[in-house]
């Protein structure tokens, strides 16, 4: 059975490369640029059908076993302490690994996101969730091991992982830990 097209929201705006994100309450999200065709955004949901239904199912799985946790959300002055204690440290982390592995980057920004942990613009900026600072030190190194190694490769090919490792080389244990637990700390953000 296939993902049907009433399953998924599509997010058009002026990106380069189409990309689905599956937020913590479950929903699809499918981002594309403005220019592609629905049939290819199909298309390409198709394809990722297999990553879809399998993160949708380890989302539920978490949900589930959290169902019977209180929802602890944030206050406004912790979530503002979260982010003044990223201040002061995520820089520090992008300024040791950014010397290890050889690049330069441009502004470096706190947010507190609903869905992404970081991200790294075409001309190196780095965004970086507050919300990082809830997760043990080692999985906020693996975010900034993958962001910064994007000024050398700008996709998730092998090429890219194989200059992750590189530098961290418990990558995948880190990430697969933010998997399990990602959806549990985004639930924390105030409503």
């Amino acid at each position: 059975m296939s993902i049907q097209s009433e399953n998924y929201r599509i997010i058009r705006s002026k990106r380069k490369t189409i990309s689905i994100e599956v937020t913590p309450d479950l929903e699809v999200i499918v981002r594309a640029p403005r220019w592609v065709a629905k049939r290819d955004i199909r298309y390409f949901v198709d394809e990722k059908e297999g990553w879809i239904k399998k993160t949708l199912a380890r989302l539920e799985k978490v949900r589930e076993s959290e169902g019977d946790k209180p929802d602890i959300r944030l206050t406004n002055d912790e979530l503002n302490a979260l982010k003044k204690q990223a201040k002061d440290i995520i820089p520090e982390r992008v300024s040791y690994y950014a010397a290890k592995l050889g690049v330069t980057y441009g502004t470096i920004t706190i947010r507190h996101q609903k869905t992404r942990w970081g991200s790294c613009s075409a001309k190196g900026n780095l965004n970086f969730n507050c919300l990082l600072m809830l997760a043990p030190p080692e999985v906020l190194d693996a975010i900034v091991v993958h962001e910064l190694c994007h000024r050398k490769v700008m996709d998730h090919s092998d090429r890219f992982y194989k200059e992750v490792y590189k530098v961290y080389p418990d990558y995948d244990k880190w990430n697969k830990w933010l998997k399990d637990h990602g959806a549990e700390l985004q639930r924390r953000n105030p409503s």
